[in-house]
């Protein structure tokens, strides 16, 4: 991975990825593809699991490129109010706690068991 940040940092401040050496640029490529791999079979033996409500839905948050704003309007609730739920400053309600399960497809055991 330190290889693969040289070789971006140096491919930007060199104005591009077509002015690196041919031999970066494979190497860049090979190691790119590596990484990937990697993290594509490191998910697929330890999924990322949450370990409370708040998790699971920044979670969903980040896989579905949401923002607080974003998600408390397809939620149907006011963003204050997902704010509050989210520091832990207020208990989740049964609409919210519904809402989550319906347009996050947070699994209803999940959260009936960490609610």
């Amino acid at each position: 991975m330190k290889t693969i940040e040289e070789l971006l940092k140096e491919a930007t401040e060199k104005g591009g990825f077509h002015k690196l050496a041919k031999e970066e640029s494979d190497l860049l490529n090979t190691l790119s593809k590596l990484a990937e791999t990697y993290e594509d079979k490191v998910m697929e033996i330890m999924p990322i699991r949450p370990g409370n409500l708040r998790e699971a839905v920044e979670l969903k948050m980040v896989e579905q490129k949401l923002t607080q704003a974003k998600l408390a309007k397809a939620l149907g609730i006011a963003a204050p109010k997902l704010s509050q739920i989210l520091s832990g400053k207020r208990e989740p309600d049964v609409a919210f706690l519904k809402a989550i399960h319906d347009k996050l497809k947070i699994d209803a055991e999940f959260i009936l068991s960490h609610a």
